[in-house]
């Protein structure tokens, strides 16, 4: 079955709800069973079935289902947020004592969880540089639990050799754990390139409408129960209402995806012409680092990407934004309204510095006429030449 045919059929069972098409909102927490026999059985299974609340209802696992069948995965589990299926798939794999790589060019809230809560733990991470590839193996250690890639970063959108890397950190032993977020699990298939654990921010392409905090965590046959033991230990429970708005945004992904490809591609060339801007950071394009990865790995582009500015004062690039009609000023992304912000990557990098001193920033292209995109750029660039 073909992806499309998938996201609209995946967790849709109407012979289950009275010929329902869409699997209605089950709230819940206590469940009650007819005997002690029955009680009894049930927790010796707490994840299949609806045992509790906290583990989910047929809205969750219809979700869950639909999440899976997009990522080709195992099982998925959702979480409350994309940082608490993050937290939630890390802490399946990692103790006191263990060591953690992570990827140099990650969702900054991914190394602030690092940095503090890990770190608290016991736990230590080594960052490394997102085009390493193969040579990951000169970084891993005897007590490397796992491997953590994103790819392409957020805001650098560096493409990894995430195939390298997971043969060299499962010949260590290591776990890979994928932040897929940019591809929506759509445009990047993680279990054909050896990710073990794949974590999305359903909150934004999966959500699309910018009203929804949603994560979910996709996992292989091996890695689901572990993941999903550390998901209910932890509390990461996901509201059903939640769970229902995210299948919603399933059935429509495909549809809403190909716009945001599509205008990203198309604000990403004319920026690229324009004699304010140094290059462009877009996977689909030449001189995006790793841009042949991204040929070679995925199937399409989303509507993220960054660029780098001539060399313009803050102030400059402050009276660009402020000015914006149609671009707004928002750090999310994946909604289908657009988006533009100025980013500093050279906070986030440890591993390898990030070199560019001229301004950077960040846009979502969403479901608006490209044109009045680019009318509303072009008047922008003005500004910021205005104010140079």
């Amino acid at each position: 079955m073909k992806k499309d045919t998938l996201l609209l059929n995946s967790g849709r069972k109407p012979e289950d709800h009275h010929g329902i098409v869409n699997p209605p909102v089950y709230h819940a927490s206590t469940i009650v069973r007819a005997s002690v026999e029955a009680y009894e059985k049930a927790g010796k299974t707490p994840f299949d079935g609806v045992y509790y609340g906290l583990h989910g209802t047929p809205t969750t696992f219809a979700f869950e289902e639909g999440v899976a069948s997009l990522e080709g995965g195992y099982r998925a589990v959702a979480t409350c947020s994309g940082l608490a299926a993050i937290a939630g798939a890390l802490l399946a794999f990692l103790k006191a004592g263990d060591h953690l790589l992570m990827v140099d060019a990650a969702y900054s809230p991914t190394r602030r969880l690092c940095d503090g809560l890990l770190a608290g733990f016991g736990i230590e991470t080594t960052y490394y540089d997102p085009l390493i590839g193969d040579g990951i193996g000169d970084l891993l250690r005897k007590k490397t639990a796992a491997v953590f890639v994103e790819s392409p970063g957020s805001l650098t959108f560096e493409v990894q050799d995430v195939a390298a890397i997971a043969k060299a950190a499962h010949g260590a032993g290591a776990a890979v754990i994928m932040d897929n977020t940019w591809s929506a699990g759509f445009y990047f298939a993680p279990f054909d390139h050896g990710v073990d654990v794949s974590i999305q921010a359903a909150t934004k392409y999966i959500g699309g409408h910018s009203d929804l905090i949603l994560g979910a965590i996709t996992a292989t046959e091996e890695t689901f129960t572990r993941v999903k033991r550390s998901c209910v230990s932890l509390g990461y429970h996901a509201a059903p209402d939640d769970c229902y708005l995210g299948l919603r945004g399933l059935r429509t992904l495909s549809a809403r995806l190909a716009r945001h490809r599509e205008t990203g591609l198309h604000l990403a060339r004319w920026l690229a012409r324009r004699p304010e801007v140094d290059r462009i950071l877009h996977p689909a394009l030449p001189d995006c680092p790793g841009h042949e990865l991204w040929k070679r790995d995925f199937t399409g582009a989303c509507g993220l990407f960054g660029l780098v500015l001539k060399d313009y004062s803050s102030e400059a690039v402050a009276a660009m934004l402020d000015g914006m009609k149609i671009l707004a000023i928002g750090e999310s992304w994946g909604g289908y309204e657009s988006l533009i912000l100025p980013t500093k990557p050279a906070r986030n990098r440890t591993a390898v510095p990030w070199r560019a001193t001229a301004p950077t920033l960040r846009i979502h292209a969403g479901l608006e006429d490209p044109e009045d995109l680019i009318d509303d750029l072009e008047k922008g660039l003005a500004r910021l030449n205005g104010a140079a």
